[in-house]
């Protein structure tokens, strides 16, 4: 594939953090106080020790990782592509976890890849914290719809392509090219 049959759909990994920040913040807000409406501030208080502090810090790593495993594992299972195919690391110069998939892909199961980590760990854990009164599941589900905020920008940034068009995941910003015929 050449150059010239790819449109760039992404933003650069700094653009997309800033962007991601503006996002988040409202979100959480909105989230926030939805819960405090329904079951009030008491229940939001939090105790910080050392082992909570230890406890929250091994939690975030693991979802972390189980973020960037989720996106791979949708790509593979949705784009029928094998393992190898997907690349997980951290751009160390933005801090931002990342997993890559190194070869074209149908948009929908990209759009769902790019989906499923906010939904999982952070839309769910979200919904059940309200069902359930539980600021711990609150707090998860907040960290996590505002992790996925990147992933937020590149669905929108896919909102107008059609169903069938294949991407290609961009290899340092965040979003990727689509394959024009």
């Amino acid at each position: 594939m050449n150059a010239n049959n790819k449109r760039d759909f992404s933003v650069s990994m700094v653009r997309a953090n800033i962007i991601a920040l503006f996002i988040m913040l409202p979100v959480a807000i909105i989230q926030f106080n939805i819960f405090n409406v329904l079951h009030g501030m008491g229940k939001m208080e939090i105790t910080v020790n050392g082992l909570n502090l230890l406890f929250f810090t091994v939690i975030v790593i693991a979802s972390m990782i189980a973020h960037e495993l989720i996106h791979g594992l949708t790509w593979i299972g949705l784009g029928k592509k094998s393992f190898s195919t997907v690349k997980f690391g951290v751009q160390w110069k933005t801090l931002t976890p990342y997993a890559h998939l190194k070869e074209p892909i149908e948009v929908n199961a990209y759009r769902i890849g790019g989906f499923m980590p906010g939904f999982v760990l952070g839309i769910l854990p979200f919904l059940l914290s309200l069902v359930m009164g539980n600021r711990n599941l609150l707090w998860f589900g907040m960290i996590h719809t505002a992790a996925a905020s990147a992933d937020w920008l590149i669905l929108w940034l896919l909102r107008n392509v059609k169903s069938g068009m294949l991407v290609e995941d961009h290899p340092t910003n965040a979003g990727c090219y689509v394959i024009e015929s």
